[in-house]
């Protein structure tokens, strides 16, 4: 494994949660918000990240699960919003039944 860990950013002592994604290691402090975490380390070669191979998550590419993730929290403070995300999933769930249906 190569290593690129960020001098002093780790706490002497503390407890760390590691991930890693797409080739690239990370820490976060056990309990932190994920979005602190850490680049600390690299397990594939550095030129692999750099041909703009986009990052997935569940299958889908996670420049659209963020904005998924952004339209719900931002329907949270809107009704209206709200209101189409709840017509689309009452929408999406009768396709899903009557697709279930036909075969």
């Amino acid at each position: 494994m190569s290593w690129y860990p960020s001098e002093g950013s780790l706490k002497p002592g503390a407890t760390y949660i590691y991930e890693q994604i797409d080739g690239i290691t990370y820490a976060r402090e056990f309990g932190a918000d994920p979005n602190t975490r850490k680049v600390i380390g690299y397990t594939e070669n550095l030129d692999r990240l750099s041909k703009n191979q986009e990052s997935t998550i569940l299958g889908m590419p996670m420049k659209k699960v963020a904005e998924l993730v952004d339209i719900y929290n931002a329907a949270e403070h809107n009704p209206a919003l709200q209101d189409l995300l709840d017509r689309v999933k009452v929408l999406y769930y009768l396709s899903k039944e009557d697709g279930n249906r036909k075969t």
